[in-house]
């Protein structure tokens, strides 16, 4: 019974997540329509609940009258069918509609509810930009899809399950009184004034501090998860007492929303106790005097008293609930803030899946500024705009050439290759690979015929078999190791382990591949494009961690890898490039040189000067930046190009 009801609801549909409404009633719809027919049947039960329990009370007003007024030798002969019947109502019906309300609530929705909203909110997220993520904290935005996933379930619940239940119930109380006499009303519609008033005064500003502290609470999350995730650049700068310092100050800001809360919910209590305590004076006091004028019953006055009572202890739970609904409302709001962003770059309606026979590469007339955005969406405000990064630049790759990328931080290098791999759109001009509009297939397709090993490797929290094989997820276990073994990373990691005792490929390496050295995690990526084996490979500083005799090693992989393939690669050693078809030198988004080392080198321009700069095989930028052209530019090159948005863009 139980695993009927928990398998009523699907908290993992496999439909494409759509865009949520920004608006708050329709954002709760957007989430909660697949689920209404439950949502309504919980109501239901809710209702006849509530109807049950007034019926109750009016049942105990009668048995006061009856045991008032009937003979003992004739009372069962009177009243026993009455009797039997409302047993029958409070043994069996009640709990079968408790049961019903409660399968329904507990095993379909409770559960299944919120997973399925964190389901369709994290596979949303998954397919926003990256920009959307350099912007925000990881912990800031987690939290806010597990905060929103409750918040959305308890709102919907409260205002079809708990307000039903209560507006049921009052009104068959006021009827219930008022049939045994009419002022016996008064009491209760002067209680309901002054609790409607309470709520006025009181839910608002419950609901601005539940907002400011749903805020504050997933800005104190995401400076605590910073600190850990940096943990090592932590130490390394003997930081501790101002990440400390850092945290509190995001402490003190969530616990200055709680003294407020606090302050609130104490005047809150007091003042819905004494309304409770003057209900409860005024409708004992209107009783009694209704019977000493014998206007009414000694079962009248056991049913007011009783549902004054009843009342009383349902008030503080009502308040609360409303409370908690605009608490809940406040979570939401700060939660659609984040989660209904529209994805900045989205797969067109139609579009296919990217076929890459050949692997031509076509830079044609980009012009591309992280501030501008997507073609169609310039404001007008030009002023307001970051200067161009390109401005129709065209760079064509033949099938299976291979070409380095040359020129200082912030000329553009990694900046065309992101743009490749579609993380922004481009403002105007096209990027065709073998004559297909990247801006009209699949960024699935297209990423998966991309292998790309970055110099800044960050590692799955997982196994490192696991870690390779993200490259291929269908490899076997014999090519998960043969791509280890190309990339020389076999050896470590078999004397890898971890405190839970895994060992070997099953060793979880930490967040980010912290348990490793540079060294072992730039292999194991390595290893992951080796596995993928793309047609398409892109190189950025791709063995920068690595020491000279492991490189040099991996680098004739590389070069086997590279067979029939069109590379991009980027150094600043470029002893690492040198031997490339082709080399193109850029400087503030501009190609100003291309050609083969040794034509570059018989030129004399700019890549002749870098060259002969080497030192040990480095590429000295910062030491020659007066001297250098390309350097010389570097400081207008980042302050129209690219320095308005850190670590973006970083080349």
């Amino acid at each position: 019974m139980f695993r009927f009801f928990e398998s009523l609801i699907d908290p993992y549909p496999g439909a494409v997540p759509e865009t949520p409404p920004r608006r708050l009633l329709a954002f709760l719809f957007h989430y909660s329509r697949p689920l209404l027919p439950l949502l309504l049947a919980m109501t239901f039960f809710a209702a006849m609940v509530s109807v049950v329990e007034v019926m109750f009370f009016a049942f105990m007003g009668e048995l006061v009258d009856w045991l008032a007024e009937a003979k003992r030798e004739r009372f069962f002969a009177d009243h026993g069918g009455r009797l039997l019947g409302m047993a029958a109502l409070a043994l069996v019906a009640f709990p079968l509609l408790v049961l019903c309300k409660s399968l329904v609530t507990h095993q379909s929705l409770f559960g299944n509810y919120p997973m399925r909203v964190r389901w369709l909110a994290h596979r949303y997220l998954l397919e926003q930009s990256l920009p959307f993520f350099q912007d925000e904290f990881a912990g800031r935005v987690s939290q806010k899809v597990m905060q929103t996933a409750l918040a959305i379930r308890e709102t919907v619940v409260k205002l079809m399950d708990v307000f039903v239940y209560v507006v049921v119930y009052f009104t068959g109380a006021l009827v219930l009184v008022g049939r045994s006499e009419p002022w016996l009303m008064a009491p209760l519609l002067v209680w309901l004034l002054g609790y409607l008033v309470l709520m006025r005064v009181f839910v608002p500003r419950l609901k601005l501090i539940s907002m400011a502290q749903a805020d504050a609470r997933a800005h104190m999350t995401g400076r605590i998860v910073d600190s850990y995730t940096n943990i090592q650049t932590l130490k390394l700068f003997a930081h501790t007492q101002a990440e400390q310092a850092y945290a509190r100050g995001a402490m003190d800001g969530f616990m200055e929303t709680v003294h407020r809360q606090m302050r609130l919910v104490t005047q809150l209590t007091v003042s819905l106790q004494t309304l409770n305590s003057l209900l409860l004076v005024t409708m004992a006091g209107f009783a009694i005097l209704s019977w000493h004028q014998s206007l009414i019953s000694l079962g009248a006055i056991a049913v007011a008293i009783g549902l004054v009572m009843r009342l009383r202890m349902m008030s503080d739970w009502i308040l609360w609930e409303v409370a908690g609904l605009f608490e809940n409302l406040g979570t939401l709001q700060d939660g659609i803030n984040t989660i209904a962003q529209a994805q900045a770059v989205s797969d067109s309606p139609k579009a296919q899946e990217l076929s890459v026979p050949q692997g031509e590469i076509r830079f044609d007339k980009v012009t591309f500024s992280y501030e501008a955005g997507p073609r169609g969406m310039d404001d007008g405000n030009h002023a307001a705009r970051q200067a161009n990064v390109f401005d129709n630049l065209s760079l064509t790759l033949r099938p299976g050439e291979r070409v380095g990328l040359v020129g200082a931080s912030g000329a553009g290098k990694s900046t065309l290759v992101n743009l490749l791999l579609r993380f922004f759109d481009i403002g105007d001009g096209r990027i065709l690979i073998d004559g297909q509009d990247i801006a009209t297939v699949t960024q699935a397709s297209l990423r998966r015929h991309i292998g790309m090993v970055t110099q800044d490797t960050s590692l799955l929290h997982r196994s490192i078999r696991d870690n390779i094989r993200y490259g291929r997820p269908e490899a076997s276990e014999e090519e998960i190791i043969e791509a280890a073994r190309r990339a020389h990373a076999d050896t470590f990691i078999r004397q890898a382990s971890d405190p839970q005792g895994r060992t070997g490929y099953d060793a979880h390496v930490g967040e980010r591949g912290v348990k490793l050295s540079g060294g072992q995690r730039q292999r194991i990526a390595i290893a992951r494009v080796l596995l993928k084996d793309a047609p398409i490979l892109v190189l950025d500083e791709a063995t920068s961690a690595l020491d000279s005799e492991v490189e040099a090693a991996i680098q004739e992989q590389f070069y086997a890898l590279m067979e029939g393939k069109t590379v991009i690669a980027i150094a600043h050693r470029l002893s690492t490039i040198a031997m490339l078809d082709r080399l193109v030198v850029m400087d503030q988004g501009r190609i100003i040189e291309s050609g083969t080392h040794q034509e570059l080198l018989e030129l004399g321009g700019t890549y002749a000067g870098l060259w002969q700069r080497q030192s040990g095989g480095f590429l000295g930028l910062e030491a020659a930046a007066d001297a250098a052209p390309i350097g010389a530019a570097e400081g207008q090159t980042r302050g129209e190009g690219e320095a308005s948005v850190p670590d973006r863009q970083r080349q």
